[in-house]
């Protein structure tokens, strides 16, 4: 699958008193101990300056170039080790590697003598994060003088051939490294150039949000980039060869008698004509009333503009502003054209913010301006910044006029600033299969818009449906089962942008997906032969995605359509399960633990627990989300569900969760955010930690379970690792950690 984190040695030999410290792809073995200067650990005596990755990907082959720089803040000059991991699986046919620009030989050690080294440091240092490489192979070179208050630079490379499965690529890089880091790490970038024999179909990180630029049908590059942060994930990217005028490729996970999880990849292919796209007519209705001055106004034009400018040729439009009245420029739809385009300019310009908010009539104006029966895609993008005060002010009446005139119509809702009604907002999203947008006080209109509208710019298949079919081409009710597929529903499919599917399943074997929609009036199908594995343990990212997903739309039920006991404690199971954390889960789990009088030493949130004021702080989140349909905490609480319910990939399920908290509390150092535990998702499942201990979230579904005590690092230890292989990242997470293993808890105790 790929290489974990690379590791970083000091030390001429492992008998001595040592001192560790990694960040990016080091550890870091210290001979004589040295004075730490303030501010660092005594474990953590360099610094990263920067760690940079080019991979170059011809088909299957991987390049990967690694350029670290490493900095001793120290006064005296070290000597050491540097050691590399050999990637798991892969077969690797080219290793070199320069230190400051000299090329240097490195030594292979056999996957047993390298176990023998891992075990060793893990001992001396007292840190088992170094067990997750147990049964690799390893380089090593000597590395001497690294002077003191000085850099030293360390570049490698290596080969390796990528593994395929179901015509699916995968790469892996190690860039987990929150684990060894003492400080954040000046800058980090992964830059991977795509080039395959063959057009490439689905581009896919399901660990990183990352840029995708497309050369071509048979190249692309992709690039991850950050500057003082902590990464926590490796990097993964998955592709695959074009299959069809769209794609669709399946991936899987399954462990036991579980049900499992699928992710499915929509991709529209690139090679895709200019006539394929299909027209579409746009209405877009903007709130002019008083309340608009300002800034709000001036980037609310900036992002008209780009809009009406990157109209297709083949679109027809319509520009409407309303306050206490509505006025549409047109009249009715008109070309894309030149000069229609200009007349929008100067309309645009124009407007003033003058008079009150005349929601209702405004929608059924856009509404009624579908008038022929064509089945062009007809999208209204609305922008307010206040509630109806003006006609019809009735929430659900509005909804239902909406519901009962809407048809096929998308209607993307932009709210601006923090008096919107989110409720009104999300429930006519919600009635026509689109979405809301919130833009908070600090936020700016015209980029939020701007990059929405270039999703949407180009349709290629609206209306889509997926069903899913056994190998007897009969409903899928037998051999395979789909359900609780998100989504829900499937969003219209766009040149140049994937949507990715994610569900569970029951049963095993092959399928038939079955993809239908609409295309310039006519309706498309497309069949895909796929296999719904059995038994499938990787890939557990689809699990969590899942778990986000399904948290984010039982939360809008609950915002939405009122509370039960039903929805309320999928949630919480979902959020512990899954390491879900979010001020309203938080307190949902809090409360279930309380109720089900959970002993205090299996609770998952301990400090949260015994920290009064953040507890408050945490339940008055959960009310207002609860209540509230404007000011800035229901914008928060409808901003936090609508990013779960749209999140890619696990490094925005995680900054979504976080962005719910920064947007509820008032400052990173509230009560709440100083009490919320520490929460690691680790081959399919979530610790907790809880002072020095980190507790696995299953425990509490075995409260009769035999608990065995293990001493860290004792010959049991070893011998539960030797035993049971498959544990080696449960027991990396810490020296005192409770996990279950099979019918056991084990307990390991420093």
């Amino acid at each position: 699958m790929g290489m974990k984190r690379c590791l970083l040695i000091l030390g001429l030999g492992w008998n001595f008193a040592m001192a560790l410290s990694a960040w990016a792809d080091g550890l870091i073995v210290i001979r004589d101990p040295v004075t730490v200067p303030v501010g660092h650990y005594a474990f953590a005596p360099l610094e990263v300056r920067q760690h940079h990755v080019n991979v170059r990907i011809r088909d299957q082959v991987a390049v990967t170039s690694v350029d670290q720089t490493f900095y001793n803040p120290n006064n005296q000059r070290l000597e050491g080790t540097y050691i590399f991991p050999v990637p798991a699986g892969a077969q690797i046919n080219k290793f070199t590697m320069e230190i400051n620009g000299k090329p240097v030989e490195a030594e292979l050690l056999a996957a047993d003598k390298a176990r023998a080294i891992y075990e060793e440091i893990v001992r001396k240092i007292r840190d088992p994060a170094l067990l997750e490489y147990a049964g690799r192979d390893i380089f090593k070179v000597r590395i001497f003088p690294i002077e003191p208050l000085s850099e030293k630079r360390i570049t490698l490379s290596y080969t390796q051939l990528l593994p395929s499965d179901g015509g699916l690529v995968r790469y892996l890089y190690p860039l987990n490294t929150e684990k060894f880091s003492a400080s954040p790490i000046k800058s980090v970038s992964i830059k991977v150039d795509l080039d395959s024999g063959e057009p490439i179909g689905p581009i896919y990180s399901p660990s990183h949000t990352v840029e995708v630029r497309r050369s071509g049908p048979r190249a692309a590059t992709i690039g991850f980039e950050t500057t003082d942060s902590r990464p926590d994930t490796d990097f993964e990217l998955i592709f695959g060869p074009a299959d069809k005028d769209i794609g669709l490729n399946l991936l899987t996970h399954q462990t036991g008698d579980d049900k499992g999880y699928f992710a499915m990849l929509v991709t529209p292919n690139v090679e895709i004509r200019e006539q394929d796209v299909v027209p579409k007519d746009v209405i877009f209705v903007l709130d002019t009333s008083g309340s608009m001055a300002g800034d709000k106004l001036q980037q609310a034009r900036k992002a008209l503009d780009f809009c009406v400018e990157n109209l297709n040729d083949s679109d027809r439009f319509e520009v409407v502003r309303f306050s206490t009245d509505v006025e549409p420029l047109f009249d009715g739809l008109v070309k894309a054209d030149d000069a229609n385009r200009r007349k929008a300019f100067d309309f645009i310009k124009k407007l003033k913010p003058i008079g009150g908010t005349a929601i209702d009539d405004a929608l059924r104006k856009a509404l009624a301006l579908r008038k022929d029966s064509s089945n062009r895609p007809f999208i209204v993008i609305f922008l307010t910044d206040g509630q109806p005060t003006v006609g019809e002010t009735q929430e659900e009446t509005i909804v239902g006029s909406v519901k009962k005139a809407a048809g096929q119509t998308r209607i993307f809702c932009f709210g601006v600033g923090a008096d919107v009604n989110t409720h009104l907002l999300d429930k006519i999203t919600e009635t026509t299969r689109a979405a809301s947008q919130y833009v908070l006080p600090n936020e700016n209109l015209e980029v939020k818009l701007s990059s929405f509208f270039n999703k949407i710019k180009s349709p290629v298949l609206s209306n889509p449906k997926l069903t899913v079919e056994n190998s007897r081409g009969e409903a899928a009710r037998g051999e395979v089962r789909v359900s609780s597929i998100y989504p829900e529903p499937l969003p219209d499919l766009f040149k140049g942008e994937q949507f990715v599917v994610v569900g569970r399943y029951e049963g095993q074997g092959p399928a038939t997906i079955t993809l239908e929609g609409t295309a310039n009036g006519k309706k498309q199908t497309f069949r895909y032969k796929t296999d719904f594995s059995k038994e499938n343990p990787d890939q557990e990212f689809i699990a969590r995605l899942w778990s986000a997903r399904r948290i984010g739309y039982l939360l809008d039920e609950i915002r939405l359509h009122g509370e039960n006991r039903e929805l309320r404690d999928e949630v919480t199971d979902l959020a512990r399960q899954f390491g879900i954390v979010t001020p309203y889960t938080s307190y949902l789990i809090v409360e279930d633990e309380r109720r089900r009088d959970v002993p205090m030493a299996s609770r998952t949130m301990q400090r949260l627990e015994n920290a009064p004021t953040a507890r408050e702080e945490s339940a008055s989140a959960w009310g207002a989300f609860k209540e509230k349909k404007s000011g800035i905490e229901a914008v928060a609480g409808a901003a936090s569900s609508y990013e779960l319910k749209r999140s890619e990939n696990l490094a925005e399920s995680a900054a979504n969760t976080k962005d719910a908290a920064d947007r509820m509390l008032a400052s990173p150092a509230s009560p709440y955010n100083r009490a919320i535990e520490q929460v690691r998702y680790v081959k399919g499942r979530a610790f907790f930690q809880n002072a020095n201990q980190w507790l696995d979230s299953n425990i509490q579904r075995m409260p009769r379970a035999r608990r065995v005590q293990v001493a860290f690092g004792s010959g049991e230890y070893y011998d539960l690792l030797s035993k049971h292989p498959n544990a080696k990242d449960w027991l990396s997470v810490g020296r005192n950690v409770q996990f279950v293993l099979g019918e056991t808890i084990y307990e390991i105790v420093d």
